[in-house]
């Protein structure tokens, strides 16, 4: 996966926009991050501690913890060895995350119609 690939995932999620932090690419829902692209090789993602910790562990390869001073806060996926849906998946986990609950629901909503 490229990551040109990663941005079209992020930016086809409901009101998924691209922004500039410390020089690179991140993607938001309502100003709030949900991943970054440290570089055209990763992918850091906003997923919760437990996601972070069994996804390292299912797939050291793919994926590796990221801390933030004592705080667990993303997931780095290595874009050359994720799979789609591995890329997918927890784009969209974060993405669920940071969104207003409103939209999130008005998004499941639209799923289910």
């Amino acid at each position: 996966m490229t990551g040109a690939q990663v941005r079209r995932l992020a930016l086809a999620l409901p009101q998924g926009t691209e922004q500039d932090h410390h020089g690179n690419p991140s993607f938001r829902v309502r100003g709030r991050i949900f991943a970054t692209l440290p570089d055209e090789a990763h992918l850091h993602v906003m997923v919760g501690e437990h996601e972070i910790r069994a996804a390292a562990a299912a797939d050291p390869s793919a994926y590796e913890q990221v801390w933030w001073g004592k705080r667990l806060a993303a997931l780095r996926v290595d874009l050359a060895v994720a799979e789609a849906d591995a890329v997918r998946e927890p784009l969209a986990e974060a993405w669920r995350r940071k969104a207003p609950p409103a939209l999130v629901r008005a998004h499941d909503d639209s799923a289910t119609n």
